[in-house]
C-alpha cells in the first residue's frame, strides 16, 4: 500500500499541512473495485496496486487488545436500488437504505452521523452540504478510527516551548523530549526516527531535503537501513486536520472510466451508475501518550448518463512528515505533513 500512498500523496494539494488516510481511501476504492468490471475494474485495481482482496485491509483492522481500532464499511443505497448478492457477500459492507430522492439532506445527515460514531466524533460533516441530491444512487463509505499509546511515552514534564521554523516564520511550540534507543535511519538526504506504539503500530517521523514525501526507493532504503541507536529526540506535539476531494487526484493515477458514463459497476448493481465525487477527511493528533487519528472516505454514485554511544540528535524544528503504519501487513493508516504544529 505504500506505493499507492506515495503516488496519490504527490497529487494532493501541497499548500500547508496535510493529513489523509491511505488505508481509508484504499478501503473505499476496494469496495468500488469489487463491484466494478472491465476497464473500470482494471483502472481501480491499477491505482491500488493490485486486486482489492489482496491489500491486507482486513488483517490491518485487527490489532489486538493493546491498540483501539474501528473500521466501518457501509453502502448507502437509494430506495429500490438492487444490489447483487455476491457483492454483498464479498465485501461484508453494511447496507443502508436512504431516501436520496425524497430527503437528500436527511440522508446526508444520517451518513455523517454514522461516520462520526465510528470515528469517536473526530470526523464531522464528511459529506458537505449539497454532496448528495435527489439524483444520488448510492454512497460508498469507509470510516477509520485508531488510537495507540507509545510503548515508551514521553514525560509531560519534559515538554517545553522550542523554536519551529514553518512557512509562517519562526515560532515557539510545545515540544516533547525523550532520549533513548529507537530505530533510526539516514538515506537519500532523509532522516527517520520510528516511534513504536501498541498493536504493532509505528509512527515514522521523517525530515528531508524537500517539501513532500520521499520517493518509494528512498523510503524503502530508510526502512532497510533502520537500526536501534540512542537518539535525543525533540518532537512537537501536533494536531493536523484536512479535507480533500479525490476525483482529480485519482484521475491523475489513471482512475477515469469510473467517473464517466462508460463506468461498469454491474458487479454491484444491475443499474447503470458511475462515481460522481469522492470526499475524504482526516485528523491526526500526536502527544506525550500516543497517537489518535480518524479518517473517512465517501464515493458518491449517480446514475450513468448524468454528470550509538553518543545520542543522535533529532530535533524536529521545521516542517516534517509522519507515516503511521502497520509493518506486519504493510497498511499505511495515516500520512501527514506538519507545517504548523
Amino acid at each position: 500500500m505504500d506505493e499507492f500512498a506515495l503516488r496519490l500523496n504527490r497529487r494532493l494539494d501541497s499548500a500547508g499541512g496535510l493529513v489523509w488516510s491511505p488505508y481509508s481511501v484504499a478501503s473505499a476504492l476496494a469496495l468500488a473495485a469489487t463491484g466494478a468490471r472491465g476497464r473500470t475494474y482494471d483502472e481501480l485495481a491499477g491505482a491500488l496496486g493490485g486486486p482489492p482482496d489482496g491489500l491486507g485491509l482486513a488483517e490491518a483492522a485487527a490489532l489486538g487488545d493493546d491498540a483501539e481500532i474501528a473500521v466501518a464499511d457501509t453502502l448507502w443505497l437509494r430506495e429500490g436500488l438492487p444490489v447483487e448478492e455476491e457483492y454483498e457477500r464479498a465485501t461484508g459492507a453494511a447496507l443502508h437504505s436512504a431516501d436520496f430522492a425524497g430527503d437528500p439532506e436527511a440522508a446526508r445527515r444520517a451518513i455523517n452521523a454514522e461516520v462520526a460514531k465510528t470515528t469517536r466524533e473526530l470526523i464531522q460533516d464528511l459529506l458537505p452540504a449539497g454532496a448528495v441530491d435527489p439524483g444520488t444512487s448510492a454512497v460508498i463509505v469507509n470510516a477509520l478510527y485508531l488510537k495507540a499509546v507509545w510503548r515508551i511515552p514521553f514525560s509531560r514534564r519534559d515538554t517545553v516551548p522550542a523554536p519551529f521554523h514553518g512557512p509562517g516564520g519562526r515560532r515557539r511550540v510545545p515540544t516533547m523530549r525523550r532520549t533513548g534507543r529507537m530505530p533510526y535511519a539516514e538515506a537519500g538526504g532523509w532522516r527517520m526516527v520510528t516511534l513504536t506504539a501498541g498493536g504493532g503500530v509505528v509512527a515514522d517521523v521523517l525530515l528531508g531535503p524537500e517539501d513532500g514525501p520521499p520517493a518509494r526507493e528512498s523510503l524503502r532504503s530508510l526502512y532497510d537501513a533502520a537500526r536501534s541507536v540512542k537518539v535525543e529526540l525533540a518532537l512537537p506535539r501536533f494536531r493536523v486536520e484536512s479535507r480533500a476531494s479525490l476525483s482529480e487526484p485519482l484521475g491523475a493515477l489513471g482512475v477515469r472510466t469510473a467517473f464517466t458514463d462508460d463506468a461498469d459497476f454491474s458487479g454491484m448493481t444491475p443499474a447503470p451508475v458511475r462515481i460522481d465525487r469522492i470526499e475524504h477527511k482526516a485528523v491526526l493528533e500526536v502527544d506525550e501518550q500516543g497517537l489518535e487519528g480518524a479518517a473517512a472516505t465517501a464515493a458518491v454514485m449517480v446514475p450513468a448518463g448524468m454528470d550509538i554511544s553518543r545520542p543522535v540528535e533529532f530535533r524536529v524544528d521545521r516542517p516534517f512528515l509522519v507515516v503511521v503504519r502497520h509493518p506486519a501487513t504493510g497498511a499505511v493508516y495515516f500520512l501527514a505533513r506538519v507545517t504548523e504544529p
